[in-house]
């Protein structure tokens, strides 16, 4: 009974409340709400006192044409100046502009990173001027019109990118300066779409998550696509055309659809509730400002943690009313260039990302070789590739770079190489066209071409060049038929064009205006892009350090840019409570530099509690040893979680004593400690002692170390990374001879693309099928760059099922499956890899002299009345599950002590879920 009833329905449910019915009807008709369109509501800036805000904008922007092009003050700058600063006032953005440069510079006072610009903004000499954007746009030819059109005013858009550490200090500064309730942050709602409806509904109809999921993945994963498509109709024609949806591209689909009734009753719920909003949220970069309190123009209300106010209102219904709205961008990159320029300063104080040379040709360099890792925007493997055949030589090829690689501009890639390589011979439809594309070989990429071309060619103003354009864009054709007309006429008047040439340029510039890409966006980010490119090339361990520093909770992103540090040559360092600075810090070894691992890095130790460890040790000198450190940390600081974790990641490597021996002493160092804090406490300490000196140690008993592939499995978990060593090392040319791809390269391969990869087995989920019950499993294979989920099904496992090992290191060759958001696999061959072989066997797994390595350890634990009997039992239930895993037996004695002892070779086990049952009481 969810939908709102008559009045007669009403009156049935509530007869004991007549008036209660009533009463709705006279507060629905006492309601007057008038919404206010095409009239601003942006806040007034306030000027200072006695200026207005028009002069005061101009006086800004002339003193900052000066601070950016110092003596050369040419007419030519000051008439594009006072054209924009002309255009501002008639359409009455001053307030905006001002808005935006308070702001910003606020942001850039305080040191909080800002981007070179975003957006048409870019192509605006004011906003350059005022330092808005940090992107010359005489130099880059942008327009001023693609950014606001004098001759079809709408509400211009400055998006800001900002370092995302501190964007919210400029969100709060907002609020400050214009009042807390005339701010908030936008909602924004998220739809059912294909997928999501489809589980949403089945779980409502009572399907199993896994009957949901299968009907889901079973929708090919593009942008927009829709359950059952749509029917578009010509406006000229009347003629309908279908576009296809997911039901018309998988026949596997189309097929349980029409066969199980279950889905059938999922589809048509599903086809009914696509495309409603499904939940509201908070828009990631949104903010509205008005002239007064928001709550006189839209709704309010509060974000689901109860913190921030937020519009009810959207986006769009927003610019409808004539609010202002920005969108304040939080940005990682430009953090990562601010910790990488904050690390060069300690070598090269006078060091400016903001004076970098626009030519270096070690940037291009590094480019043209494909290292494109964490170079912003460039580093997926279709642009690695594009990089390496791009040939680039200068900062505007990065512009073109960005520009051509998306849907649609794809396709000119390789025309546009041949032609920047002298392949392909360029041609152009008229020699004026040469000055508007020469730069591009005479290919149209990007917005801005396509109105400077109208302008040139056929005499529009640059206000109607941007208005075809966008007609152009739109695809209407009504239109279309009259600006074709006009822009005959046009050449034919300006430059004595003939029609049939006039045609043929129109037909052109139609075709490009579909690919075309807004120049001004594309050079900001270029620039961006360069910039990170120049830090990789001349700063490498900086910025690698400062890629690190940015990524401490992303342990997949950590473990990419350690190998490609690798790469580089660049060393990392393990953790150490004595060397490691808070983020990752460059160190020098030797005559080389190497990276140090931040200690905020490692997991489960705490950023304030490595914060007061590093103040610790600055203030009084290096740690001498764990129960130092535990005795010079509040106990509050110092628990047993982090210090095991410390002790795991190798941060007290610098001991010299084994990670095993440390670890069992953490509970006694932190026990001494805790009795040094409570005698300090109650003033029972000598008064002659040294205050600062450690705990005395305690007793050390005899402990196992632990093997390598122990500690590297407690680096992998604690760092993202192994540092002592890797599982692939010695199996380096095995797998370099083997000509495998890389696991982090099959991101870039299509939906069912076969490849063959190496890498250590790190999970083995041994399952069975539903209907004959047959064995398969789901493992996890990693390598240098990343993990792959792979599923071996019956024919291929039963082949290698006992060698299915965590820790073991195999070969598959298998077939990608990219129908969901992530990348999986199936694999259709496996092969056992062996360290001192030059090439891989074939192998079913049967031999078990192929797997000797020790993978893992159990650890079993008996209480001081331990009999006999009850070892016996535990013998007998080991030697149920033989396999290549070592056992350690720990004894309690009565005085609190323990023992630890290895079981031996002859009591290696395979862990099994079933074997860790059995041991549940000892494990």
């Amino acid at each position: 009974e969810l939908y709102f009833k008559s009045g007669a329905e009403m009156r049935a449910l509530f007869p004991e409340h007549p008036s209660a019915i009533t009463n709705t009807l006279a507060i629905a008709e006492r309601c007057n709400l008038e919404l206010e369109f095409g009239k601003s509501k942006y806040p007034e800036y306030p000027a200072p006192e006695g200026k207005t805000r028009e002069a005061y904008l101009r006086e800004l922007c002339y003193q900052g044409l000066h601070e950016r092009y110092g003596d050369r003050m040419e007419s030519e700058l000051i008439k594009r100046l006072d054209y924009e600063l002309d255009v501002l006032e008639k359409t009455g953005f001053v307030s905006y502009f001002l808005i935006v440069w308070d702001f910003i510079h606020y942001a850039k006072q305080r040191g909080i990173p800002v981007g070179p610009g975003r957006g048409s903004a870019a192509g605006s000499m004011a906003a350059y001027v005022l330092g808005i954007t940090d992107i010359d746009p005489l130099q880059f030819n942008l327009l001023f019109e693609r950014f606001l059109n004098p001759e079809r005013v709408s509400p211009p858009d400055i998006d800001v990118d900002f370092c995302e550490a501190r964007r919210g200090e400029v969100l709060e500064y907002v609020r400050q300066k214009y009042g807390e309730r005339r701010v908030s942050q936008i909602i924004t709602f998220g739809k059912l779409k294909a997928k999501s409806v489809v589980r949403d509904v089945g779980r409502v109809i009572g399907l199993s998550y896994g009957e949901a999921d299968r009907i889901a993945k079973m929708i090919p994963t593009e942008l927009n696509i829709t359950l059952n498509g749509f029917d578009t109709i010509d406006p000229e024609t009347g003629a309908t055309e279908h576009m296809p949806g997911a039901i018309d591209k998988n026949l596997e689909l189309k097929q349980a659809i029409e066969t199980e009734p279950s889905v059938r009753q999922l589809w048509d719920y599903a086809t009914v509730l696509e495309g409603l909003s499904r939940n509201a949220g908070v828009h990631a970069a949104g903010v509205v400002i008005g002239d007064r309190d928001l709550s006189e123009y839209v709704p309010l209300c509060r974000d689901s943690k109860g913190t921030d106010v937020i519009s009810q209102f959207a986006m769009g219904p927003l610019t409808d009313l004539g609010m202002l709205k920005m969108d304040f961008l939080g940005l990682k990159t430009l953090t990562v260039i601010e910790d990488t320029v904050t690390l060069i300063r300690a070598r090269a104080p006078e060091f400016a990302i903001n004076k970098l040379p626009l030519d270096d040709a070690a940037t291009f360099a590094l480019l043209n070789r494909g290292e494109t890792i964490g170079i912003f925007q460039l580093e997926s493997g279709g642009m690695t590739s594009l990089c390496k055949n791009f040939d680039v030589q200068k900062i505007d090829d990065i512009i073109a770079l960005i520009a051509l690689y998306r849907p649609g501009p794809m396709e000119l890639i390789p025309d546009f190489i041949k032609r920047k390589k002298g392949l392909t011979k360029i041609k152009y439809e008229h020699p004026l066209l040469e000055e508007v594309c020469a730069d591009t070989y005479g290919l149209m990429i990007y917005q801005e071409q396509v109105m400077a071309a109208a302008n040139r060619l056929a005499g529009y103003s640059l206000g109607q060049s941007d208005l075809l354009r966008r007609a152009m864009g739109k695809k209407d054709r009504a239109k279309m038929a009259k600006e074709r007309a006009t822009f005959i006429s046009g050449c034919a008047a300006t430059n004595g064009i003939k029609e049939k040439k006039a045609n043929a340029i129109f037909d052109l510039l139609e075709k490009f205006a579909g690919y075309g890409f807004n120049k001004s966006h594309s050079a900001a980010y270029g620039l961006i892009s360069y910039q990170t490119a120049y830090l990789k090339a001349n700063f490498p361990v900086e910025f690698m350090a400062g890629l690190l520093s940015n990524e401490i909770n992303n342990t997949d992103k950590i473990s990419i840019f350690v190998g490609e540090c690798k790469r580089m040559g660049i060393p990392i360092l393990p953790p150490d409570v004595n060397r490691s600075g808070l983020k990752f810090t460059p160190e020098a070894t030797g005559d080389a530099m190497a990276i140090r691992y931040g200690l905020a890095a490692i997991k489960n130790v705490g950023q304030s509690a490595m914060e007061a460890a590093i103040r610790e040790r600055e203030g009084r000198g290096a740690f001498t040893s764990l129960e130092d450190f535990c005795a010079r940390l509040d106990s509050r600081i110092a628990n047993r979680k982090m210090l095991e974790s410390l002790v795991k990641s190798g941060a007290f490597d610098f001991l010299g004593r084994e990670r095993a021996e440390l670890f069992d002493g953490v509970e006694g160092a932190l026990a001494s400690a805790s009795a040094s804090h409570r005698d300090r406490a109650s003033g029972k300490v000598s008064l002659f002692a040294d205050l600062s000196a450690p705990a005395a140690k305690t007793g050390v008993r005899a402990v196992t170390p632990w093997t390598q592939h122990e500690a590297m499995s407690f680096e992998k978990e604690l760092l993202g990374f192994y540092v002592t060593g890797h599982p692939l090392d010695a199996y380096a040319g095995v797998i370099a001879t083997g000509g495998y791809q890389t696991i982090v390269s099959l991101g870039e391969l299509p939906d069912r693309a076969t490849f063959r990869i190496a890498g250590a087995l790190t999970q083995v989920d041994k399952k069975f099928t539903k209907k004959e019950g047959k064995p398969f499993a789901v493992v996890w294979l990693e390598d240098v760059t990343g993990q792959l989920e792979v599923v071996l099904w019956n024919e291929v496992y039963v082949k290698v099922t006992d060698a299915l090992l965590p820790g073991r290191v195999i070969a598959i060759q298998g077939t990608l499956d990219k129908r969901d958001d992530s990348v999986r696999a199936t694999a259709q061959k496996v092969k056992m890899l062996q360290p001192d072989a030059s090439q891989p066997s074939e192998s079913n797994g049967a031999n078990g002299a192929e797997v000797r390595a020790e993978i893992g350890v159990v650890v079993l634990r008996f209480a001081p009345a331990a009999t006999a009997e009850e070892l016996q039992e535990v013998r007998e239930i080991l030697a149920t599950s033989p396999g290549f895993t070592g056992v350690r037996l720990v004894f309690e004695r009565a005085n609190g002590e323990t023992l630890r002892l290895d079981a031996g070779s002859d009591l290696r086990v395979e862990a099994t879920e079933e074997l860790k049952e059995k041991l549940a009481r000892w494990l």
